[in-house]
């Protein structure tokens, strides 16, 4: 990447059977997919440990040989240590997460740290001692969801000067665009409305490496207004010298890579951006 294209551009996942036909090709096994993904996308925030916890090893190997050196991965911390445990007495077993990614530590982004929607000022200390505990030369990103985090009082100025302190990343959940309509009608964005969380956006970056989970609606026009002026500040923290990730959702995510392809193309004259390859299940189409 050049200096003025510095942007890591994701989706939530690589493993989607929706995206066959589209991001991959329509008859295509699974071995392929992260490949195929990797092709196209430089990064992905990686949601199966969330839920499923550390990966065998065989799977890290796997995902080594098929991941390009480019590539970063931005794995979120299993659930289990982060809403069931709410980061207490987690040493070990957070030990042993970031020793299961070893084979890819030379292409992890920032890792995610998704804290429960009612994790306050009162446990802010947990959050302290992970990230006192956070190894050297791993990216860490933030994601707060209690409301007492977006009023700009004394948790909210606690919660950044911690992050500040540590070099981590204020974790950006856009969910404008999905909150901009009612759901009437849409099964899906009503899901997907009852599944996010209406925090308020507070842009600000407490690292290196700000991280923005842009959450669009289904329809393409309300998603590129809101994400409009997104591009005027990646363009400045890039001139800074930050490296910014950006994950594009979408409220059922069957058509988020063409959302993230359409954001590409709004950021690519103002960032300096290389066009993205084709997908493969467009390529194949085409040949018949």
């Amino acid at each position: 990447m050049t200096r003025m294209s510095r942007l890591y551009l994701g989706l939530p996942m690589w493993a989607n059977s929706e995206w066959c036909g589209s991001l991959y090709p329509p008859y295509g096994g699974q071995e392929s997919w992260l490949a195929d993904y990797a092709q196209v996308f430089p990064a992905v925030e990686g949601n199966t440990t969330f839920y499923s916890g550390a990966p065998r090893p065989e799977t890290v190997a796997a995902w080594s040989r098929l991941a390009p050196p480019h590539f970063r991965f931005c794995f979120k911390l299993p659930a289990s240590l982060t809403h069931e445990r709410r980061l207490q007495s987690i040493e070990a077993d957070f030990d042993a997460f970031i020793d299961s990614l070893a084979p890819l530590h030379d292409r992890l982004g920032p890792l995610l740290v998704q804290l429960p929607r009612d994790f306050g000022l009162a446990e802010l200390p947990r959050l302290e001692s992970l990230l006192a505990r956070w190894p050297q030369g791993l990216a860490c990103a933030v994601e707060v969801r209690h409301p007492e985090f977006f009023h700009k009082g004394t948790a909210e100025v606690a919660l950044n000067r911690l992050l500040i302190t540590h070099g981590a990343n204020r974790v950006m959940l856009d969910v404008r665009a999905l909150f901009s309509t009612s759901a009437m009608g849409s099964p899906a964005l009503a899901h997907a409305q009852s599944e996010k969380p209406r925090c308020p956006l507070h842009v600000l970056s407490t690292g290196e490496q700000p991280l923005i989970r842009f959450i669009g609606h289904l329809d393409e026009s309300i998603n590129l207004n809101y994400f409009q002026p997104w591009v005027k500040q990646l363009k400045l923290w890039i001139k800074q010298g930050k490296t910014p990730f950006l994950f594009v959702h979408t409220a059922n995510n069957r058509y988020a890579p063409q959302l993230a392809r359409r954001i590409h193309q709004a950021l690519a004259d103002e960032l300096g951006l290389p066009p993205l390859n084709e997908f493969a299940g467009e390529c194949q189409s085409q040949l018949f």
